[in-house]
């Protein structure tokens, strides 16, 4: 009996693009801390948890206090300029014509990954969040997912270590390169054409 249908996705950059809200976010942070935070640079290397990014300019004893701030900053700024990425609704439906199930694992607090996925009418069947790189392991394993796509090479990582194939899209910070590298079974340019866009085999496991 054929597994049922899967198919795990990172969020940002691979679903949705969230630049300019995370970027108008971190303005804000700024705006009430008086800590610069280079909003640019920032959404330029999106993929890694928030506070990796954080650490780069705040002192440590306050790096927490501006995760929550940020995350509380989050829901007003960061949501309404939110858009999907080119293809990623057609890719969705079509998983879901085909009886499948998706499951979203991001590096973002759930319940602000849960806010993207409402505002735009994303229909998922799970989110897990706060997870990163091999950590996202376990939640692809524990959800059945049987392909994950992502825009980062952490996203690889994760596949590789859940033993699973990981599709990479070119919608976000890393390289074709850097992505194959990684682990990649595919690289493709964004969702548009998914899975057509896939080698044979890929294509048959959808």
């Amino acid at each position: 009996m054929r597994r049922p249908l899967v198919v795990g996705f990172d969020l940002d950059m691979t679903l949705i693009d969230s630049r300019p809200g995370i970027a108008a976010t971190y303005r804000a942070l700024t705006a009430q801390t008086g800590v610069h935070v280079d909003a640019a640079a920032a959404v330029a290397r999106l993929g890694p948890p928030l506070r990796h990014e954080l650490r780069r300019w705040f002192p440590a004893d306050q790096v927490e206090a501006a995760v929550d701030a940020y995350r509380a900053l989050y829901p007003a700024y960061a949501i309404t300029p939110t858009v999907p990425l080119p293809g990623a609704v057609a890719a969705l439906e079509l998983i879901r014509a085909r009886g499948g199930r998706i499951v979203v694992v991001t590096s973002k607090l759930g319940r602000l990954a849960r806010l993207h996925l409402d505002h735009l009418g994303l229909a998922v069947d799970e989110v897990v969040g706060d997870l990163f790189a091999e950590q996202k392991a376990t939640a692809l394993i524990s959800n059945g997912v049987g392909l994950y796509v992502g825009d980062h090479v952490a996203d690889m990582v994760a596949a590789r270590t859940a033993g699973l194939p990981g599709v990479a899209v070119l919608t976000g910070p890393c390289s074709a390169a850097e992505l194959r590298s990684a682990g990649a079974a595919a690289v493709i340019d964004d969702l548009t054409g998914f899975p057509e866009a896939l080698p044979p085999p890929l294509q048959l496991a959808l």
